[in-house]
């Protein structure tokens, strides 16, 4: 018999790294695999990631023209790295040269889909710290964001209890990662300097065909959702890297005469379908949706009042760790300040 799961299970496979404060233990055993990133100011140190036990032998085995200096202490299991360049553009410079030494050395399986995207990573300041390519941010366990949509249009008949018919697409069957799956309606990863309304939107644009105008006029943020990822086999490349992650949440409400529909436009998307509540809890239920994708549609069930505290046992636990605390700074972090504004996305938390 085929498992079924609820939705605290897909919580658990989405947001899969222990938090310290509630389980220490297990996030004590966990770490075992793991040094701690630690980057240093005139206040001390502080985490920027956690780097696999496989990088770590990489960073070993590289020549350190390339590394650049590396201060690893292997009884505290912390590493530093890119610190000795002053600016971010040579930090740039530097963690690009090395990424692209491991990319054509083939070190790691996971760099074999490079992308050519920049992505951030900040320290507690604000400060962006350096650039890197989007595939090899996995290597150093660093913050990642993104955008995710949901689109809808509301329809009272008999087929379901709720208005919401939602419209779900599947995942290209040649996409490197989690091929075939349901999805939110659109999702994309947010590069250096972008703004997350301007991503959504493009993103509508290139996997929903969706117009800017409509787009501009009507999507709606809806706030963040926060996790700890841990890759598997699905995920295109090797299991077991940590990706803390932060989502910003829109909605967007169609209407209901169909004269604006998602239609596939690159080849991310195989097709669209419009789905009652009741089809996309059951595609839940069968472990349907793409991990963190299940996790957006289910903020989406609690923030319409489609989950609530007596229908939905799990429901506390949902809201909570859905937006849980992750110690790397970042714009995801309340009241952040970012030492020069870079847009929406350095402004929105």
């Amino acid at each position: 018999m085929a498992p079924r799961y609820t939705s605290l299970d897909l919580l658990n496979a989405c947001d899969a790294f222990p938090d310290p404060k509630r389980n220490p233990q297990a996030y004590s055993e966990y770490m075992k695999g793991f040094y701690t990133l630690l980057w240093h100011d005139d206040e001390g140190s502080y985490p920027i990631g956690y780097v696999p036990l496989s990088v770590i032998e990489a960073l070993k085995n590289t020549p350190s023209d390339i590394t650049g200096r590396v201060d690893m202490d292997d009884e505290a299991r912390t590493v530093s790295l890119f610190e000795e360049a002053t600016n971010e553009e040579e930090r740039t410079k530097l963690v690009g040269q090395l990424m692209k030494y491991w990319h054509e050395n083939k070190t790691f399986q996971l760099l074999k889909s490079w992308r050519d995207e920049l992505w951030p990573v900040y320290g507690r300041k604000g400060e962006l710290l350096f650039n890197m390519e989007r595939m090899a941010v996995g290597l150093i366990g660093a913050m990642r964001y993104g955008v995710h949509m949901t689109a809808f249009i509301r329809r009272k008949d008999n087929s379901s209890r709720y208005d919401f018919r939602i419209w779900v697409p599947k995942r290209a069957a040649s996409k490197s990662s989690f091929p075939g799956m349901l999805d939110n309606t659109v999702a994309g990863g947010l590069m250096t300097d972008e703004d997350p309304l301007e991503c959504i939107i493009r993103e509508a644009d290139e996997e929903a065909s969706l117009p800017e105008d409509y787009m501009r006029a009507h999507a709606k943020e809806t706030g963040t959702v926060t996790y700890i990822y841990i890759t598997d086999e699905r995920s295109g490349g090797e299991p077991g890297y940590i990706y803390p992650e932060c989502q910003w949440v829109y909605d967007l409400e169609l209407p209901v005469d169909g004269s604006i529909i998602p239609k596939p436009k690159d080849n991310e998307v195989e097709s669209f379908r419009l789905h009652t509540v009741e089809e996309i809890q059951e595609q839940l239920a069968q472990g349907l949706w793409k991990p963190n994708c299940a996790i957006v549609m289910i903020d989406f069930f609690i923030r319409h009042g489609i989950y609530t505290p007596e229908n939905e046992p799990h429901y506390d636990e949902l809201r909570a760790r859905a937006h849980r605390f992750i110690p790397f700074p970042g714009p995801h972090w309340p009241h952040w300040k970012p030492c020069q504004p870079r847009g929406r996305a350095a402004k929105s938390l």
